[in-house]
């Protein structure tokens, strides 16, 4: 999520998950810098580690802390949420989002056809 977005949508997190005046969410120790890239994924691997089971760390699952987010938005697609939502909350037109994230959505026909019928009996 943009910083921007994400401060709009944070009032409701405790102060430790705000972000500062430039947007970031995890700052450095040493006067509070950008964490150097290094660090991220230094981090992510143990994290990964200690939470999946041997055969999953070894599989592509979640393996850069950016699959987090194409799986968030492939589940917003599949769960319903407008397009337009989505790529607002993901920051970034709807054009990209479904260049992107297109895939997710195949085999959904028999779905929108039972929710265009629903409307149509008005329920």
């Amino acid at each position: 999520m943009r910083p921007a977005a994400f401060r709009s949508s944070a009032s409701w997190a405790p102060r430790a998950l705000r972000t500062d005046a430039e947007g970031r969410l995890f700052r450095g120790i040493n006067g509070g810098r950008p964490l150097e890239e290094s660090t991220y994924h230094r981090v992510w691997r143990k994290a990964r580690e200690a939470a999946l089971t041997p055969e999953e760390f070894a599989s592509p699952l979640a393996r850069r802390p950016y699959d987090l987010r194409h799986a968030a938005v492939s589940t917003w697609l599949n769960a319903g949420v407008a397009s337009t939502q989505g790529a607002e909350w993901a920051g970034h037109g709807v054009g990209v989002l479904h260049q992107i994230y297109a895939k997710c959505l195949a085999g959904q026909e028999e779905l929108a056809r039972e929710r265009i019928a629903a409307t149509l009996r008005g329920q």
